[in-house]
């Protein structure tokens, strides 16, 4: 199988793959025309790779695309799942909605950007001041319930159509948010199995094949905050098979238009 990846790092190890650099898909269009598979593509390349050279991606094209917008991602987890996700409104950046906001939501509630991700674009809104500070910078209002709970939620790893890792984000008492990125720890006892089917069952109605999902527990139930196409290794403890290994026994038995050759060295294009 030829395979081209525009992402280095998340492909060490697989074999028969070509590194391209992003920017030079355009000057290295010939080969990724030739390619069965591309891996790894930025956001701003999925249209012209699928769209125009018609080309096999992975992640999926709704990995990629919900991955990259909030709003979008909710509206799609809207129409799967309503009832595990929490309250949200979507709105207009404008005075009136500023003020049905206020009418709407208690204090503290969540406010996110659309287009952010490792606990970066998401505040805790507890002020009428914070609330029009956070207006004041983005064109949409994405507003969300905030839900009690023991300062932890759980990250649950989707690697094509299976949970490759899940483990708990336990954030510094006191923080709002439980990222490791943002200082919070992982512990990876007691895993619910009900929150793992219910991550499977919503990763496969939207074809989502690489991504960490955000669930928190709140009074007894599960809700799904958000997931990141490209999670982080933090708590990736497993000892059978690496991230890579894994993409690849899917995407050899998803997209090989033949048996793969494991033994052909990879490349970098530079």
């Amino acid at each position: 199988m030829n395979i081209v990846s525009f992402n280095a790092l998340r492909t060490i190890g697989m074999p028969s793959v070509t590194y391209i650099k992003p920017d030079l898909m355009y000057k290295e269009i010939e080969r990724i025309k030739d390619a069965d598979l591309v891996l790894f593509p930025e956001t701003w390349q999925v249209p012209a790779l699928v769209f125009g050279l018609k080309k096999n991606i992975f992640p999926s094209i709704e990995t990629m695309q919900l991955g990259a917008n909030k709003i979008e991602m909710t509206r799609a987890l809207w129409s799967v799942a309503k009832e595990y996700v929490p309250y949200t409104e979507i709105l207009e950046s404008t005075e009136s909605n500023i003020q049905a906001i206020l009418t709407t939501f208690p204090f503290p509630f969540v406010a996110k950007e659309a287009k952010n991700s490792m606990g970066k674009g998401v505040f805790l809104i507890e002020s009428e001041e914070a609330l029009r500070e956070y207006a004041s910078k983005n064109d949409v209002l994405y507003i969300q319930e905030y839900l009690i709970n023991d300062g932890k939620d759980l990250r649950v790893c989707v690697v094509g159509d299976e949970i490759y890792a899940a483990y708990w984000r336990v954030g510094i008492e006191g923080e709002f948010l439980h990222n490791i990125s943002q200082g919070g720890s992982v512990c990876s006892q007691f895993i619910p199995e009900d929150a793992l089917k219910l991550v499977i069952t919503i990763a496969r109605a939207l074809n989502i094949n690489h991504a960490g999902f955000d669930i928190i527990v709140s009074e007894g139930r599960f809700y799904i905050l958000e997931f990141n196409v490209l999670f982080g290794n933090q708590g990736l403890n497993r000892k059978d098979a690496t991230v890579a290994q894994s993409i690849y026994a899917y995407i050899s038995s998803h997209f090989s238009p033949s048996n793969p050759t494991p033994t052909t060295p990879g490349k970098i294009i530079s």
